[in-house]
């Protein structure tokens, strides 16, 4: 009878609530796409603030947790989870310029990325050869390929360390320090133990050349380099800056929902 007795009260405490457009765990969570016991971590964390308690000790949250719940939703795709949760505690203890802070390193960082694939599109440009000028290297003095007997293009002579330096009007003890950073790789010739650049390396001192100019560090160059030595070469990169520019524009409106579902939020909170 007692335990019979306590769920009639609870039912009355829910029906109350309900008449106050009050929200069980359950009601929130339904609502979302999730489950109750995610609803009650995000408010443990914070994303959420804190809600009311029924007499019974239950949760009763509004619909200003509702609109706290979507805009944390609305901020991850474009935030990341760390970021979005972050965001939404500063907010809710009442420090929203710091919730603004944290966004705008967000919109930083998603600037950054576009300089780096503007920077990477413009250098890998630089790098097509120059056959009309008979300089295929892109190096002053450079012959055009020679053919071979079977009628193919032969590859173009690896260079000495000097030479490549000079064409690129750069000290040689760059390209070392490019080495050392993963960046070219050369060989050794077998007779004098001096760095030598295959049509690879010279393409890959190239491309570090013309991200540098850009104002690129070395380790942001580090990914492009590898990218260019998996796809086997250049021309096969088209299609990764092509999903590069889809990924940075998902993000952009991503940035972009979030932002209006926040607002929101902080228009209801008054």
């Amino acid at each position: 009878m007692a335990q019979k007795s306590q769920r009639h009260d609870q039912g009355h405490d829910w029906q109350r609530e309900r008449r106050h457009g009050r929200l069980r765990p359950v009601d929130l969570a339904r609502a979302h796409g999730l489950s109750t016991q995610a609803v009650r971590n995000y408010e443990e964390t914070g994303i959420l603030p804190a809600s009311d308690r029924t007499p019974h000790g239950y949760r009763v949250y509004t619909a200003l947790h509702g609109d706290a719940l979507a805009a944390f939703l609305a901020l991850v795709p474009g935030h990341g989870h760390g970021t979005a949760a972050a965001i939404m505690r500063r907010v809710n203890e009442g420090s929203p310029d710091e919730a603004f802070r944290l966004i705008d390193e967000s919109h930083a960082q998603l600037l950054g990325d576009r300089r780096a694939l503007q920077g990477a599109e413009r250098a890998l440009r630089d790098l097509a050869p120059d056959t009309a000028s008979g300089k295929a290297d892109g190096g002053p003095g450079r012959d055009m390929p020679k053919v071979g007997t079977s009628g193919q293009l032969a590859p173009p002579a690896p260079l000495f360390i000097g030479p490549l330096a000079a064409s690129l009007d750069i000290q040689p003890a760059t390209l070392r320090k490019w080495e050392r950073a993963g960046l070219v790789t050369p060989g050794r010739d077998p007779l004098t133990g001096y760095r030598v650049y295959d049509a690879t390396a010279v393409r890959d001192a190239r491309l570090t050349h013309q991200l540098r100019r850009g104002g690129y560090l070395l380790e942001q160059i580090a990914p492009l380099i590898a990218q260019v030595r998996t796809a086997g070469g250049v021309a096969p990169l088209a299609a990764a800056l092509t999903a590069w520019h889809a990924r940075l524009a998902t993000r952009g409106r991503a940035l972009l929902s979030g932002a209006a579902a926040l607002n929101a939020y902080l228009d209801a909170r008054g």
